[in-house]
């Protein structure tokens, strides 16, 4: 006869982490105030969780860092269109003020001479 039959340990409730505690736990990691293990133990999670959160952060800051360039970001289509039409505007309304301006000091020349 076989020995005494036992049960199986009953599976951990999985354990979501918010987005604040991945950082922190792999802000930890990567400043080396937590191993692995530590964190994993720390967040009562398996430790293959701490290294595919380890493996996301590091693929997304990769993924970040390659997306940037330096210097200014380069206008869209239609802001480029939309500031042509506004220096278009400035440009109309500068002129009209011009002969606004003129067509009133001939207004009051004008008046003095009467």
């Amino acid at each position: 006869m076989k020995g005494p039959l036992t049960m199986p340990e009953p599976r951990r409730a999985k354990r979501f982490l918010t987005a604040e505690q991945k950082y922190d736990l792999w802000q930890r990691m990567l400043t080396g105030q937590l191993t692995t293990v530590a964190a994993a133990a720390e967040a009562g999670v398996d430790r293959t969780t701490i290294m595919t959160l380890r493996k996301a952060a590091r693929d997304g800051a990769i993924a970040a860092l390659q997306s940037s360039r330096p210097g200014r970001p380069k206008q869209s289509r239609a802001e480029a269109t939309e500031l042509a039409q506004v220096r278009a505007e400035v440009a109309r309304l500068s002129s009209v003020i011009v002969e606004q301006a003129i067509e009133l000091a001939a207004l009051r020349g004008k008046a003095s001479w009467a």
